[in-house]
């Protein structure tokens, strides 16, 4: 979250950054509850000395008339202050949950608007074929390589099992992004599937209610992770870093998203899921690095894709289409061939900026000059299988219904193509 003095100091910047993002918060009852909660601290205070002073008085000699009225003014203050601290706590409730609402500033760059999105590269050969190219789901089911359909059963809708080749698939590109991240000197983690819900909230992912994009565990504390984003930057909560240099971490876990309400032909297969796998990359950083990571975690993207040969281009993210964590956001769209009537492009990657934002609530230090100050933490998708799986099948395809697949994967499947089943 924002640093609160920094909102009461530019409320019209805050107020242009909220309306450019296309939301609807009430800026003045935060800074009403605020005002609130300091006249209740400095009342408190005032009481405090005045129930000090009124103790102090009562060490001297004094005859039982005086020491009765001090005992009950010495009640009735205790009594005033702990009717102050309660009233305290409500209204400092209130207002945290108000000042959360208040998102990151938006880097001067960003587009402003909705569906306003800038293309910064195109990148790769989109491929021409000699026929008409299936979509995922059709080589996918012809190939024999997941099932949605028993999956329906076991487990219902956007649910799959990969099988045969799309199993070695996956891993391959598992293991492809996470060896390229150990060389690049990242740390390499399997994270755990499940977070408690102020690590959650701390990241900035809505965990209750009917936006919410994620599973709570019924019961407990505890959600399904919907990114490593969240297990990664939780992993020095409450922590002082010694920031001699950027932390990098890249972490495997499972995802799992509600996707309520997901639907549509762009939706369908293994586009829009519950669950896949995913390699995420994150960093604690420095202030005067964050804006160089964050281009460098671009960069790794682009890589990663190029080195897969398939074709993709760079989206510099609208006010709009900002979380709220974000300070600035890029997209790597990957080309689909099989994705409409003609093919389109569809979203594999994206990296944020998310400068302290996060930081301030996971209350994540590190020194600088003998001053604390809250780190900046980046975030990006290394390799999401099940989208990259769609890539390789639609652009890879060919006439006999085979897949070829990128040569730098052969080492990690074991072969370089999947053969038609008939």
């Amino acid at each position: 979250m924002l640093d609160l003095k920094f909102i009461r100091d530019n409320l019209e910047l805050i107020r242009k950054n909220i309306k450019a993002r296309g939301l609807t918060l009430d800026i003045n009852l935060l800074i009403l509850l605020d005002n609130e909660r300091r006249k209740l601290v400095t009342k408190i205070g005032e009481l405090n000395s005045a129930r000090n002073e009124n103790a102090n008085a009562m060490k001297g000699k004094m005859d039982d008339s005086r020491r009765h009225y001090l005992i009950e003014t010495g009640k009735a203050l205790k009594s005033e202050i702990a009717t102050l601290e309660d009233k305290l706590s409500h209204l400092t409730s209130r207002l945290l949950v108000e000042h959360k609402r208040i998102p990151n500033i938006f880097a001067p760059d960003v587009p402003i608007g909705e569906d306003g999105n800038v293309v910064l590269k195109v990148s790769g050969n989109i491929p021409k074929f000699d026929f008409k190219p299936k979509d995922h789901l059709e080589i996918g089911i012809s190939l024999d390589l997941f099932d949605f359909e028993r999956a329906r059963e076991v487990s219902g809708n956007k649910f799959y099992y990969l099988k045969n080749e799309a199993v070695f698939l996956e891993l391959a590109l598992i293991n492809f992004a996470l060896n390229k991240l150990k060389l690049k000197g990242f740390d390499l983690f399997i994270t755990p599937d499940v977070a408690r819900e102020f690590i959650v909230d701390g990241i900035g992912f809505n965990p209750r209610g009917i936006e919410s994009n994620i599973y709570k565990i019924e019961d407990t504390d505890k959600y399904l992770v919907g990114t490593a984003e969240i297990t990664l930057g939780g992993y020095y909560y409450n922590t002082i870093l010694d920031l001699e240099s950027p932390l990098k971490m890249a972490g495997l876990s499972h995802c799992f998203r509600r996707e309520a309400g997901a639907a549509g032909q762009f939706s369908k297969g293994l586009y829009r899921v519950h669950q896949f796998s995913k390699v995420e990359m994150f960093c604690f950083c420095k202030s005067e690095d964050s804006d160089r990571i964050h281009n460098e975690f671009l960069a790794l993207e682009e890589e990663i894709y190029t080195d897969l040969e398939i074709p993709y281009r760079v989206l510099n993210i609208c006010s709009f289409d900002l979380g709220a964590p974000a300070y600035k956001k890029y997209d790597i769209e990957a080309w689909m061939p099989g994705r409409g009537d003609k093919g389109e492009y569809g979203e594999v990657t994206s990296t944020s900026n998310c400068t302290d934002y996060q930081s301030r609530r996971l209350k994540i230090r590190y020194k600088d000059d003998g001053q604390s100050k809250f780190v900046h933490m980046i975030n990006g998708t290394a390799i999401a299988s099940t989208r990259t799986i769609i890539a390789i099948l639609e652009n890879f395809q060919d006439e006999r219904g085979g897949v070829r697949i990128p040569k730098n994967l052969v080492k990690y499947t074991g072969f370089d193509y999947i053969s038609p089943k008939n």
